[in-house]
Order: C-alpha cells, then structure tokens, then sequence
C-alpha cells in the first residue's frame, strides 16, 4: 500500500449559524489566511484553507450555506489537529469581536470540529 492509501486526510470545518451575513465566510477566510501559523503551514505546502457548499449527511447540497474547510495536505507538518483546532477556535473569536466593531448587529454563531476531509 502506498503512503496515504486508505487514510483520511485531517482537517478543521468552520461553520457560521445564524445571522450570517454574505461577507461573513469570505471574510472569516481571509482573517484566518492571516493567522500566523495557517499562513505559515499555507505557505509549505501543508495547509489548505477553501469554501465548501454545506451538505447534508447524505451529501447533498444544503441551500446557500457555505462551510470554510481547512484540510492538513502534509501529515509530516508537525501540527496535531487538536492544536490547530484550538488556534482556530482563537481565530474565529477574535475575528468575531473584529466584526462587531465594523458591522452592526451580533456576530453569527459559529462551530469549529475537527473532520475527516475527502477529496471532492
């Protein structure tokens, strides 16, 4: 069997919930592209951040919503996702309290899970 044959690729799936603005992915994905260590991990090679159409459990679309998926491409990075997790989850927080100072209204809600990504 060759290296990687029959193992999932990790990753981070971000989800935002409720008053979801349609800035609000685009611009989570950039502030996260900006955190040191994704842009760090982006720039070897080891880290994808991209837009994903939401699914349901039998994979099929789910309205408008978007997920931001964040996929380890490099095993051998260093980084164990449950840290990359907690970086993340810092991330969406202060990417939260930035938006309250230049939007109105509440942030949206949001998830950070660790997943098993596919290649679609």
């Amino acid at each position: 069997m060759a290296e990687g044959d029959g193992v999932a690729k990790q990753g981070i799936c971000v989800r935002l919930d409720g008053p979801a603005s349609e800035s609000d992915i685009p611009a989570l994905r950039s502030w996260l592209e900006r955190e040191r260590l994704l842009e760090e991990l982006m720039r070897k090679g080891a880290l994808r951040i991209e837009e994903r159409p939401r699914t349901d459990e039998s994979g099929a679309p789910m309205g408008l919503g978007t997920d931001i998926l964040i996929t380890l491409v490099n095993a051998a990075a260093g980084v164990a996702v449950a840290e990359l997790v907690v970086q993340v989850k810092k991330a969406v927080r202060a990417w939260k309290e930035n938006r309250r100072t230049v939007e109105s209204g509440d942030p949206p809600s949001d998830s950070v899970e660790p997943v098993d990504v596919d290649d679609r």
